[in-house]
């Protein structure tokens, strides 16, 4: 654990001194070096702004994913042990997997306005079927003697989705979250750009505007980074502890 830490921290600085070595070359706004991104990203953190933008993107990313996670997993589990409920919704289940985020993103703001609802459920809808696959395949993969087991000792519904289904299927929930994580933050900005006054994605529609690199470089790894401490911190290990029982 502690070797592969080691070799992400060197990929990262390899990363860095490559980035520093072509804006020498460059010499170029277009291309700045890292030391005037940090400086940048230190500089907004002080005055506020990049902690308000940051802050408000993350709630967006929690509420989406939340909202995602639920919808998805009751229907998944649904899908998965339900044969008739599988089949009159596998055709809405392709066509929202291959609905382009874009679309959905417009619709909603279309149909709903330039609200923090639209924006919410927007990136909510772009998610759920990824979810609804993993938790189905997941219902079908479930150990039926454990089932059997469970009806022999008369369960009843609640214990046996507390006790024997909910274990077995927590893998796939948090194989879901995860790469649901990753997919989500992306979309948000996206809604952000499109039909928000504030959060990451606005920012950087705004500098987009302004041509301004250095603030776009600043806001988007200080963004990168933080998911990249919510997934470290609390994705990986969830995961490992999910697959904990199989062993």
């Amino acid at each position: 654990m502690g070797s592969r830490i080691a070799a992400s921290i060197l990929s990262l600085l390899a990363l860095i001194v490559i980035w520093a070595f072509a804006a020498e070359l460059a010499a170029s706004r277009l291309l700045p070096p890292p030391t005037v991104v940090f400086t940048a990203i230190v500089s907004e953190i002080e005055n506020g702004a990049l902690l308000r933008h940051l802050g408000i993107t993350l709630l967006r990313v929690a509420a989406s994913f939340i909202l995602a996670m639920a919808i998805g997993a009751v229907v998944g589990l649904a899908m998965g042990r339900v044969e008739v409920v599988d089949k009159a919704f596998d055709g809405w289940l392709i066509l929202l997997l291959n609905l382009p985020a874009l679309v959905t993103i417009i619709l909603f703001y279309v149909w709903f306005g330039l609200t923090e609802i639209a924006a919410i459920c927007a990136v909510a809808v772009n998610k759920i079927p990824t979810v609804v696959v993993t938790v189905r395949e997941g219902t079908r993969a479930l150990n039926p003697d454990y089932l059997a087991v469970a009806r022999v000792y008369n369960f009843g519904r609640w214990r046996t989705l507390r006790h024997v289904i909910a274990p077995q299927l927590t893998p796939y929930l948090v194989a879901a979250a995860r790469s649901g994580l990753s997919l989500i933050w992306k979309i948000v900005l996206v809604v952000e750009l499109l039909g928000r006054s504030d959060g990451v994605g606005f920012q950087l529609a705004l500098f987009f505007q302004l041509f301004d690199v250095k603030m776009i470089l600043a806001y988007t790894l200080a963004f990168v980074l933080v998911i990249q401490v919510l997934e470290l911190a609390i994705m990986q290990p969830m995961e490992r502890r999910a697959s904990r029982w199989r062993g």
